[in-house]
């Protein structure tokens, strides 16, 4: 295919397609130039920062890693169709996406290695470039941040194939996948013109035409039930008992609408939702409230002191992290316990903690 260049409808020349000199070539125009990826035809003004380049994973490097605005998570792997091994590049996306799922769900630590390479190409960690990109207040940049470890926790990942040209039985591949499982799989052609020293580029995208259920913001959900939840969760008697706790509680139990099984437990109040539990079928259960800077009222921290020290004394305990927190947000830890090792005892103390800091919480409301 060839384009015709003009300069006020005269002196028109013809300009054949180029080839990219290498994948990296590839790689880095769109971590340059992250417009390329035509998200915006998936969702109006929606865009994409390229954080980082061959992030690494037990699978791996992942060429590129993006984000949106609304905190979903996009693996890019590019490939030129000239390489032999173009064949298997989707199996290869989902190999690297159960990776970063698999063994990168300390949320902590994804963020210090996006701030390393954030740091090194922009000056700024990644929350502050994130802000900067999208133009996000404090309190959008909160939002993201929750949705965005959600993300991470479920595995609730997007998928981006990009090459140069690609032929039928891809495309096909791509929008069966689509169709037919909860993957959120794009292939984006990206057409490469040069003419003196302009470069021009063509993108095409494909496996949008797919309908699914699709939330506001873009994400693929799943319309996640107490009867769908029980049946994925299985024979989980220490869940069902943290389900238990839950139901009794004064708050309101969600669960999870990403590809992985998830409860969590929230208690709302007049400035926010606080997280009081969020388990992930990754065997974690998690107790902080350091999101919500603006929910506790100084005659209160008493209460979250409470709850944090009670939950540290659980025998399950795997780690306990310290959270930095920049401005005037309140700086929280959070404790992570393994699953498997909660026992009788740590149930009835998760019980009478959650019991006692939610009363504490609600007189928020007199």
């Amino acid at each position: 295919m060839a384009i015709i260049i003009s300069k006020n409808g005269e002196g028109a020349k013809k300009v054949n397609k180029s080839d990219f000199e290498s994948e990296n070539y590839m790689q880095n125009y769109i971590h340059k130039n992250p417009d390329a990826i035509p998200v915006y035809e998936i969702q109006k003004d929606k865009k994409l920062f390229v954080a980082v380049r061959e992030f690494p994973t037990n699978s791996g490097p992942i060429d590129a890693l993006a984000f949106d605005q609304d905190g979903d998570i996009y693996i890019v792997e590019t490939k030129l169709f000239r390489n032999s091994d173009k064949r298997t590049v989707v199996a290869q996306a989902l190999d690297y996406g159960s990776a970063l799922w698999k063994h990168l769900n300390d949320f902590n630590a994804f963020i210090n290695l996006l701030s390393t390479e954030t740091q090194n190409n922009f000056d700024l960690n990644f929350e502050e470039k994130i802000q900067e990109f999208f133009e996000l207040d404090d309190e959008q940049l909160d939002k993201f941040l929750r949705i965005l470890k959600n993300n991470l926790n479920d595995g609730n990942l997007k998928f981006v194939i990009l090459m140069d040209e690609m032929d039928e039985r891809l495309k096909d591949l791509i929008i069966y996948i689509n169709q037919n499982s909860q993957f959120d799989i794009y292939a984006v052609q990206l057409e490469y013109y040069k003419h003196a020293e302009f470069e021009i580029m063509i993108p095409k995208i494909f496996g949008v035409q797919v309908k699914k259920n699709i939330r506001g913001d873009g994400r693929t959900t799943i319309k996640r039930d107490k009867a769908m939840f029980l049946k994925e969760l299985g024979d989980n008697t220490t869940v069902k008992k943290l389900l238990e706790i839950a139901e009794q509680g004064d708050g309101d139990v969600k669960f999870g609408s990403g590809k992985s099984n998830s409860l969590g437990y929230n208690l709302k109040l007049p400035k926010g939702s606080v997280q009081l539990f969020y388990w992930t079928d990754n065997g974690t259960l998690s107790f902080d409230m350091g999101w919500y800077k603006n929910v506790l009222s100084e005659d209160l921290k008493n209460t979250y002191q409470y709850y944090i020290e009670s939950l540290k004394n659980l025998e399950a305990v795997d780690e306990i992290k310290k959270v930095p927190i920049k401005g005037n947000r309140i700086a929280y830890e959070q404790i992570n316990c393994k699953t498997e090792k909660l026992s009788a005892i740590d149930l009835e103390a998760i019980k009478k903690t959650l019991t006692k800091t939610a009363q504490d919480l609600l007189k928020i409301k007199k």
